[in-house]
């Protein structure tokens, strides 16, 4: 059967009333058709992402037949949780009249949004369901429901609305906790910073500056004492006087050649050495 369906260039597009009057009242009554283009399926057990590929036909719209299953104790709501999420109806249900009988309702119209996680802080998707029913007032053998599953295209405004408010999410979040290195690398930081500004209140530091002061002065004054000590050292050096009768330094003698230093004759006799005895004397004594 499903053969049959997919014939080149066949597009299933039916009206609201066709999908009213014929599909699902032949459904209700027992009536099959030639070709089954819906199928039954309980769509409340699968995600809408997996729902094109249960459908019987379809390209970017997906009809299905659903049995409308009830809450209990919750005044006869149908149940539309599923494993991942939800649908929740949005504004209140829909005549749809007779084209050709204008006075006619021949079903109600129910448009439902899917949002993933549980109610009431689930977030919303794109994925939206036209549930179609039979009036109320009519007594069915069966209590099915036609759906008709798509996914809403997006305009770029909307896109720009979400990308601000999960923006605005993230600013009002509280940061998370520092890390241990986190908290030591911000702390050597902030030590940094106060040693290298104001390390003490403003007493201490004026105190702190007196006293590097006056260290620099003492400096300065042992400074200034070592040079006048240095050129009193000078001056004593200048004004020695070598002994009366006392020639000046006689000229190096260098030893000829042949010269050992172990020959004890050399140092006995020598004149040089004999010249430097009184400078010697001066210099120690």
């Amino acid at each position: 059967m499903s053969k049959e369906i997919q014939l080149p260039g066949f597009r299933f597009h039916p009206t609201e009333e066709e999908l009213l009057d014929f599909y699902l009242k032949n459904m209700v009554h027992g009536q099959k058709t030639k070709v089954e283009a819906i199928g039954f399926l309980n769509i409340y057990r699968h995600d809408p992402w997996d729902l094109p590929r249960l459908a019987t036909i379809g390209e970017r719209e997906w009809y299905f037949f659903v049995p409308r299953e009830r809450k209990q104790g919750d005044g006869g709501r149908p149940s539309r949780i599923t494993e991942k999420g939800y649908w929740k109806a949005t504004g209140s249900d829909r005549k749809i009249i007779s084209l050709s009988e204008p006075k006619r309702m021949i079903g109600l119209k129910k448009t439902l949004v899917f949002y993933t996680g549980r109610a009431p802080g689930g977030t919303k998707t794109d994925w939206v369901m036209n549930e179609f029913r039979m009036p109320d007032n009519l007594t069915l053998p069966k209590n099915v429901v036609l759906c008709k599953i798509y996914r809403k295209a997006t305009s770029l405004k909307v896109l720009e609305q979400r990308a601000e408010k999960e923006v605005k999410m993230k600013q009002t979040r509280p940061s998370s906790p520092l890390t241990s290195s986190e908290n030591n690398s911000f702390a050597g930081n902030e030590k940094d910073l106060t040693m290298s500004s104001f390390p003490f209140p403003q007493p201490v530091a004026m105190k702190e500056a007196n006293h590097i002061l006056m260290l620099q002065g003492h400096n300065e004054n042992s400074t200034n004492k070592e040079k006048q000590r240095e050129a009193e050292r000078k001056e004593s050096y200048s004004s020695l006087k070598l002994p009366c009768g006392v020639l000046p330094l006689p000229e190096l003698q260098l030893p000829k050649q042949g010269f050992e230093l172990g020959q004890d004759q050399f140092l006995s006799i020598s004149p040089w050495l004999q010249n430097l005895t009184p400078i010697i004397n001066i210099l120690y004594f």
